[in-house]
């Protein structure tokens, strides 16, 4: 029977306390970061340039300009001091993530101890989104399988929709959204674009989070994948700037930097560095070349203005809200202009990576398709050095030309200034402290368990209210490549060393290739703004001083060691090894298989397919990777059997004399690494072979399309189909035999790695 009670109680009692949820302060103000890649210091109007940039010129108009604003000369280490506020080596990200190294300063690997700004302000009570290229996840880990740690997600951000690798078709991109991967809303077809796509998700993304949550702030990270090749843009937006470019690159250089004195935004007294004799002189070029070159600034332009308008959008759906005077706008490029196009320019910047020469002849044959989906360009690099005026050299380098960099702060109730132009030595790493001072969030001692680094960067809220503000940094390093230099008291060392990588600068620069005959350069940039006037013989004393200020920098921030080729580095290379050894099966009905989880193939390989076809016959695609910038396609064309290969555009093609007849069967493609051959088989016999034109690349481009099987997505491989393009028969299973790959020779890898920031 049932035992009484002993005693009683109130069973209702109880003492209320909620958790308590971060809340960010009532008048926090929202943040947007726009990053544009590849943008050059005076490519925009505001910092010079006579290329129409509306949007971005009115946020300098209304906010102010920084002049004297340094990044680290690529695009994952500047992205990665962006957000964690630290020196890019200190936090393991020393070159891109496509080349992670068994070293700190390189391992790609931000560590805990550096947590990310995302995930700060998350704690701190705001939504905290990102929208376009992250390329701060390691090679390796951006299949569908992850690890997702070190996606957008895994760093903080509550949602993200973009592209994880260093550069995107425009026309056909491979997106992720938050963990997984998924198609663009559109094809290249019905008009679908990139950055349009970005701005539609950001305003969607900002749109939900301000309806649900009115109060709460958020932050908005936007790396557009412009102005990074392939500069694909309709040319409805390159036709007015027909003719506008014909003066040659020299003669535009002069003119932006007359505009750069007349507006500040270079001091006067700046002198302007003379052509280098790598840069062709534009009035001994060929009518022909004038013409290709002058039609790769035209769509270079057409594609910054159309990205500017995708800016204007997002500016004009803010203000429309209510929200753009109480949000902190930032806007940047990661790096100087880009020189990876060589001196001739190139359709397919694929090329590059695979040491494919380009020509003046190859180059216009393209020329009324530049920019379009049928072309992966990149200007000639004489436009890179006009779009850094006044400064030196460009991307990859640690000359100003790579390093400084536009930066556009504007807040309309944070900065009561307008149009000014400030002059502080700057950093990208002072952009995450700036940030937490505007919403008021405190740098955390302690995240997760785990305590934190000091920051590098400082607070730029004090230069947003007074132009005479003292300077962030009074020593800053720079390493790229063994690019070397360092800014100390108001001088800048920099030394003359040239890295690989591209072609035409191994071949034209001058410059030393070994670190035993590097030269250090002096200049006082209170007194030469652009590294024009090289006073190391008048101050060996001070040179010498700079260079050892630098080693102990590389020692603070884990520089070390110095390696341009990295040749030294190939037996530390991280797990796991090169390729997937042996046989691989894949089955259609997934998604397209990460290019990185495919075995590696130019060591040769036999790809089979177990099909059924259909009383009826049957057509389509048996499997794809990539597209016709560079990547394969085995399919049924009529029936008949057919494999076509594109080298970075070059098209090698073997078809079969025959349909094949109904019934169960297996087709096969085999690659001999040592004759250069493709051979169709069915059923194990050999029915049609073509040579090679060339090798079998090691990597076809980063951000492909990923292996797809029975159907393709994006852009076709070659015109005799279009995607999807299913298989109208059955596929029981695809596999691939690989022969055991050497390992790329160091010079592929970077080359490949080099192509994908």
């Amino acid at each position: 029977m049932p035992v009484p009670s002993s005693a009683p109680r109130d069973l209702t009692a109880a003492v209320r306390s909620y958790p308590s949820d971060p809340r960010a302060r009532a008048d926090a103000p929202d943040v947007v970061v726009i990053v544009l890649d590849d943008l050059g210091f005076a490519q925009t109007g505001a910092f010079g340039s006579d290329i129409a940039t509306p949007h971005i010129d009115s946020l300098a108009a209304d906010g102010l300009r920084f002049n004297r604003f340094h990044v680290t000369a690529m695009c994952s280490p500047t992205r990665a001091s962006l957000l964690t506020g630290r020196n890019h080596h200190a936090v393991g990200m020393g070159f891109l993530v496509d080349l992670p190294l068994a070293f700190p300063g390189y391992n790609a690997r931000i560590p805990a101890s550096a947590a990310t700004l995302p995930r700060i302000l998350r704690d701190a009570g705001y939504s905290t989104l990102a929208v376009g290229k992250w390329h701060l996840t390691p090679r390796w880990e951006r299949s569908a399988a992850g690890p997702f740690t070190r996606w957008p997600l895994g760093y903080g951000f509550e949602r993200f929709y973009g592209f994880l690798q260093g550069d995107a078709n425009h026309w056909a991109p491979q997106l992720v959204r938050d963990n997984h991967y998924t198609e663009p809303p559109r094809g290249p077809e019905e008009g679908y674009h990139l950055s349009e796509d970005l701005v539609d998700t950001a305003r969607r993304m900002i749109l939900d989070q301000t309806q649900a949550a009115p109060g709460k702030p958020f932050f908005l990270y936007l790396p557009f994948g412009a102005m990074h090749s392939p500069h694909h843009v309709a040319h409805e937006w390159v036709e007015p700037y027909r003719g506008r470019f014909d003066q040659g690159w020299e003669r535009w250089r002069e003119q932006v930097f007359a505009r750069q004195l007349g507006s500040g935004v270079v001091p006067q007294g700046t002198a302007l560095s003379p052509r280098p004799p790598w840069i062709p002189d534009w009035e001994t070029l060929p009518a022909d070349e004038r013409r290709l070159f002058a039609r790769m600034q035209e769509v270079y332009a057409g594609f910054l203005t159309h990205t500017d308008a995708q800016i204007g959008r997002l500016l004009d759906f803010l203000r429309g809200i209510g929200r753009l005077d109480n949000t902190l706008v930032l806007f940047l490029s990661d790096n100087g202009a880009s020189a990876e196009g060589g001196q001739l320019g190139t359709t397919n910047e694929h090329r590059f990576s695979s040491r494919m020469e380009d020509t003046t002849e190859r180059n216009l044959a393209h020329l009324d398709q530049w920019g379009g989906p049928e072309t992966y360009p990149h200007y000639a690099w004489g436009w890179a050095w006009a779009g850094n005026t006044p400064l030196r050299l460009w991307k990859r380098y640690t000359w100003l030309g790579g390093t400084r960099a536009p930066l556009i702060a504007h807040w309309p109730r944070g900065i009561a200034a307008r149009g000014e132009i400030r002059d502080q030595l700057t950093h990208v790493s002072d952009l995450m402290p700036t940030i937490l001072d505007a919403c008021g969030v405190a740098v955390p001692g302690v995240v997760d368990g785990v305590p934190q680094h000091p920051l590098d960067g400082r607070s730029l809220l004090p230069a947003f209210a007074d132009a005479g503000a003292p300077h962030t940094h009074a020593t800053q390093y720079f390493e790229m490549l063994g690019s070397r230099s360092i800014i100390h008291d108001g001088w800048k060392a920099t030394t003359d060393h040239v890295s690989q990588g591209v072609q035409d600068e191994e071949r034209l620069l001058l410059g030393s290739r070994d670190f035993a005959t590097d030269q250090w350069s002096l200049f006082r940039l209170d007194e030469d703004f652009a590294e024009a006037r090289d006073v190391s013989e008048e101050h060996p004393e001070i040179v010498a001083e700079l260079e050892q200020r630098w080693f102990d920098e590389a020692d603070r921030n884990q520089v070390l060691p110095l390696d341009d080729t990295l040749q030294n580095r190939v037996a530390a290379m991280l797990m796991p090894p090169y390729g997937i050894p042996g046989r691989v099966v894949y089955r259609p009905g997934g998604g397209p298989v990460h290019d990185e989880s495919l075995p590696l193939l130019f060591g040769g390989f036999t790809l089979s397919v177990d099909v059924t076809v259909p009383q009826r016959g049957a057509d389509g695609v048996l499997c794809a990777l990539g597209d016709h910038n560079g990547g394969f396609v085995l399919h049924l064309s009529g029936g008949r059997p057919a494999f076509a290969c594109s080298r970075a555009g070059d098209v090698d093609r073997v078809a079969a004399p025959d349909p094949l007849p109904p019934g169960r069967t297996t087709v096969a493609v085999r690659y001999d690494a040592k004759a250069l051959t493709f051979t169709l088989l069915r059923d194990g016999r050999p029915i049609a072979q073509t040579p090679l034109g060339g090798d079998f690349p090691v990597a076809f481009q980063h951000g492909g399309t990923g292996l797809c099987v029975g159907r393709d997505r994006g852009l076709p491989v070659e015109d005799s189909y279009r995607p999807p393009h299913p298989f109208t028969g059955e596929i029981h299973q695809l596999v691939i035999d690989t022969l055991p790959a050497p390992a790329p020779t160091l010079a592929d890898e970077v080359r490949t790695a080099l192509h994908s920031d």
